[in-house]
């Protein structure tokens, strides 16, 4: 597939590390310091140009292209170059990325012509909220209308020796559930009845959702479902983020030291309790029972700021943080002090954007570790030489099936389990290994 991506900041640069392997990328941007280190590390054409100018788009080779993808960091001149694509290369799929829930609103309403609008503040706030629903899973996603999640979670020294020292085959594991890969020392490994899992793994089950909860449980005891949470910060993600978590039903407070974005918050949501406030004096938290909290979200544009008032959340007994990673290097520094998760908004819209160039039938793609690792769900061609085969006898190597969706109902095989033509397949391979496991089946 031909691929122009324009833009090529951080939302440009995960989507051309995602999708070099195995397509023809054109790199669009203005700013030559960022095209350069792409065409360094990556088999991929650079063009210096604005993306909002026809002419130079069109010098490009863009009226060549498959798929456009417009995520620079301006939402006007995503929008505006969408268009224009969309008038130079009519039989591509032109997705633009946004940072504004009103630009989404006003495309389902159909009153811009682009066929998708992937927006940043829908995506972390879905990040987010499904984080809050697991807690304690590193990360977490749903498939097949909800039929099916799958946890990514770290095996520390309280999880069970039901998962734990034991052979998987002798392991008490939650029905309606697969282990689907074990991530150790940075390789993944497919786990068979042999299999033992240690603490320092970090394991990646499929399942139902009740299962998803099963699996928490066996890894963190006791961890409870979250029904109150504090979100520091009422910019766009964090008021989008809070909003999300309303309609859960959770109980939500916020925390924003600016008063008009306070008031607006309040206004708009009335749902929340908002403070006008830093929210890091001590006398606050422990006044407004901050430390009682399950979880604290810290959803600050300032990724330094976002550390400290975790830390500091932390330390006034805070048991669950979540904090948004704007620069993708934060993330490990998030890691290394102690806080739970991270969510970095630019790479979570990159893997919702990445699924349209991924074959037709891929309904839906999570990427893993720093997007090393996928899960696809994707519908079986009727001609796939593995219809008909049990799961044992499948010669795809480096992947495994967790669950499968036929008939409306989710299905967690075992290995005498037969491949179907039609069936939504739940798979979990390396990302290199993707476009094989595609073509396979």
């Amino acid at each position: 597939m031909k691929i122009f991506v324009l833009g090529a900041g951080l939302v440009g640069a995960t989507v051309v590390e995602a999708l070099q392997v195995d397509h023809d990328l054109t790199v669009v941007d203005l700013d030559s310091t960022k095209l350069k280190p792409l065409a360094q590390l990556y088999d991929v054409a650079t063009v210096q140009a604005s993306a909002g100018s026809g002419r130079e788009l069109a010098a490009a080779g863009i009226r060549e292209a498959d798929l456009v993808i417009s995520c620079t960091s301006q939402d006007e001149a995503n929008l505006v170059a969408g268009m224009i694509a969309r008038k130079l290369a009519p039989k591509a799929t032109t997705i633009v990325r946004t940072s504004s829930s009103e630009y989404a609103e006003i495309w389902r309403e159909s009153r811009i012509d682009i066929d998708f609008v992937v927006s940043s503040e829908r995506e972390t706030a879905r990040a987010v909220s499904q984080a809050i629903g697991v807690p304690y899973a590193r990360q977490t996603d749903t498939f097949a209308e909800g039929k099916v999640q799958i946890v990514e979670l770290d095996v520390g020294a309280r999880a069970s020796g039901d998962l734990v020292g034991t052979k998987l085959r002798d392991a008490r594991l939650p029905d309606n559930s697969r282990l689907a890969g074990i991530i150790r020392d940075g390789r993944a490994v497919l786990p068979s009845g042999d299999t033992v899992v240690a603490p320092g793994d970090r394991v990646v089950a499929i399942g139902s959702p009740p299962a998803a909860q099963e699996w928490c449980q066996l890894v963190s005891p006791s961890s409870g479902v979250v029904r109150d949470v504090v979100v520091f910060g009422a910019q766009e993600l964090g008021t989008a983020i809070a909003r999300a978590l309303v309609q859960k039903g959770i109980s939500v407070r916020v925390v924003e030291p600016d008063p008009a974005r306070a008031a607006l918050l309040a206004e708009r949501l009335p749902e929340a309790r908002v403070f006008n406030t830093t929210g890091l004096e001590r006398g606050f938290m422990q006044r407004e029972g901050i430390a009682r909290v399950q979880t604290a979200i810290f959803a600050m544009r300032d990724d330094a700021r976002n550390l400290f008032a975790a830390t500091l959340a932390r330390v006034n007994g805070v048991p669950h943080t979540i904090a948004l990673a704007h620069d993708p290097a934060s993330a490990a520094v998030y890691e290394r002090a102690g806080i739970d998760v991270s969510v970095d908004p630019g790479r979570v819209t990159a893997r919702e954007i990445v699924r349209f160039a991924h074959d037709p039938r891929t309904q839906q793609v999570t990427m893993l570790e720093g997007d090393r690792f996928e899960v696809l769900d994707i519908t079986t061609r009727a001609e796939s030489e593995l219809v008909g085969l049990s799961l044992r006898a499948m010669p795809i190597r480096g992947a495994l099936i967790g669950a499968i969706v036929r008939n409306g109902e989710a299905i967690f095989p075992c290995s005498d389990d037969v491949l179907q033509a039609g069936d939504r397949v739940i798979v979990f391979t390396e990302s290199a290994r993707a476009p094989q496991v595609e073509r396979a089946l």
